[in-house]
Parts: structure tokens; C-alpha cells; sequence
């Protein structure tokens, strides 16, 4: 175990090593604005290096059965993706005329291709290979996004716990090939709603689905705030990365980690 007691010279600027994280800010153009989208964009991967240390104990634990000490890592994980969302708030103050100024010089660089993005959509199940070809250049990014498209996700390891606690969860949805994306199955529906309908018998997993259902409700929130910043700022021109812009965005909103946890409601 590593010992806690600080170096007798430890500083606050030594503790966080501001003075390389503070220098990793690089705007290739003159334009003031551009230090606003540089700052945005670092911070947004800070949070998310955050958030795949949270859902990476959170499945850790539901994987071992503990399902009541995962709701914490859960719920920081939603509280975050607030803060994110707010995010795209400041970033609307740059105008069209401000971005257009120093557009250029992100080529063919978009957040389209940001790992830490695409490794949370994995582990939460929206998984994708296609993604890693964006990655090629960075052997630990590429790796660390096969690695993840490869294991079960954490709502394969919550229908597990499931079938464990003998809710009758269909042998597909079990046995699947975790690597491909995940179906909605009315048999997994039908174990949850017995979860639903019996909140007092099942509470531990109650509280996991509803858990769940912040981070998919958050991560949803946090695409319409992206589609309306994305589209306040550039329209409808294509993205930098290639991809149709705000079209591509808006196709997103009906992506959902959980399916059945939202379709049951229909059903209760």
C-alpha cells in the first residue's frame, strides 16, 4: 500500500502539477476565442477520465454482486455529466463569427474521435467498432477501447447480477457475443418488470435500474445540448472530423444504453 505522508516540500502547484497542465493549452491561431475551446475541450476529457474511473468500480462492483456500494459511483458519475452539460452553456458564447476565424486550423480533428468518449459509450454498451480506426496512431487509446469493446458492458454484468437472483433473464441476452452491440429483448424487459413490480422484494436492483436510467437520461441531455450548441455556432455545415454536423448529432438522440429500462415504463 502506498504511504499516504506527503513529501515535507509538497506544494499545492506540486500536488496537481499545474505547471504541466497548465502548459498543455496550445492555440495554433492568434484568435482570443480559440483559448476558450481548447480549455473547454481539455476540461471535458478530465471529466471523462473521471467518469471511466467511476463506471470502471462502479461494474467492478456490480460484477462481484455488490450492488448497493455501486449506486455512489453511479450517482458521481451523473452528477458530472451535469457539469458537462452546463459546459456547452459557456462554450455559446462564442459566436459563429468567432469560431470561423480560427476553424481552419483544426483540419480534420473533431470530438467525433475522442477515445475516452467512445470507451464510456462502450462500457455503458453502445458498442461500435468502427471507432477504432481513429485511433491507430495512439497504440494505449486503441488498446484501451478494444480491450473494453471486448468485456461484457456494465448493464451485461446488471443482467447477470440478475439471473443470479433468479429473475429470469432469456439465455441470449446472457450467452451473447458481448463485442457486438447490444439488442433490446423482451425477455429482458419482462425481468425487469418484475423488479418494477415488486420495488419492496427487489429494491437493491430497483435502485441499480434507476441509477442507470440518471446516466442514460444525463448522456442524452448532454447530446441535445451538444446538437443545439453545435448548431447556435456552425448550422448545418459539416462537422471538422467529417460527419454531417449537426445531422449526425441530432441521429444520436435516439441511441440509448438501457433500452429496457425505458421501455417497460410503457408496460408498468
Amino acid at each position: 500500500m502506498t504511504d499516504p505522508t506527503p513529501a515535507a516540500d509538497m506544494t499545492y502547484a506540486r500536488y496537481l502539477d499545474l505547471d504541466r497542465l497548465l502548459a498543455a493549452q496550445n492555440p495554433i491561431s492568434d484568435e482570443h476565442d480559440e483559448m476558450l475551446f481548447v480549455i473547454i475541450h481539455q476540461t471535458k476529457e478530465l471529466w471523462l477520465k473521471q467518469i471511466l474511473h467511476e463506471v470502471a468500480l462502479a461494474q467492478s462492483l456490480v460484477r462481484a454482486g455488490d450492488l448497493v456500494p455501486a449506486y455512489k459511483s453511479l450517482a458521481r458519475v451523473s452528477r458530472i455529466q451535469a457539469v458537462m452539460t452546463q459546459s456547452w452553456d459557456i462554450l455559446a458564447t462564442m459566436t459563429p463569427a468567432d469560431y470561423l476565424r480560427f476553424r481552419g486550423v483544426l483540419g480534420s480533428s473533431s470530438g467525433f474521435q475522442s477515445d475516452q468518449f467512445r470507451r464510456l459509450e462502450t462500457m455503458l454498451g453502445l458498442k461500435d467498432a468502427k471507432f477504432l480506426s481513429f485511433q491507430l496512431d495512439r497504440p494505449e487509446a486503441h488498446a484501451a477501447l478494444s480491450e473494453a469493446l471486448a468485456a461484457p458492458s456494465l448493464y451485461d454484468d446488471a443482467l447477470a447480477q440478475l439471473a443470479a437472483a433468479g429473475i429470469a433473464v432469456p439465455a441470449e441476452a446472457l450467452n451473447r457475443d458481448v463485442s457486438q452491440p447490444y439488442e433490446p429483448s423482451e425477455g429482458v424487459e419482462a425481468a425487469w418488470l418484475e423488479v418494477y413490480r415488486d420495488t419492496e422484494r427487489w429494491w437493491p436492483f430497483y435502485q441499480l435500474a434507476e441509477k442507470l436510467v440518471d446516466l442514460d437520461d444525463a448522456l442524452l441531455t448532454w447530446r441535445h445540448k451538444h446538437v443545439v450548441t453545435v448548431e447556435r455556432i456552425i448550422g448545418r455545415r459539416r462537422g471538422t472530423g467529417g460527419t454531417d454536423g449537426v445531422a449526425y448529432l441530432s441521429s444520436t438522440l435516439d441511441r440509448r444504453c438501457f433500452p429496457e429500462l425505458w421501455s417497460l415504463r410503457t408496460r408498468l
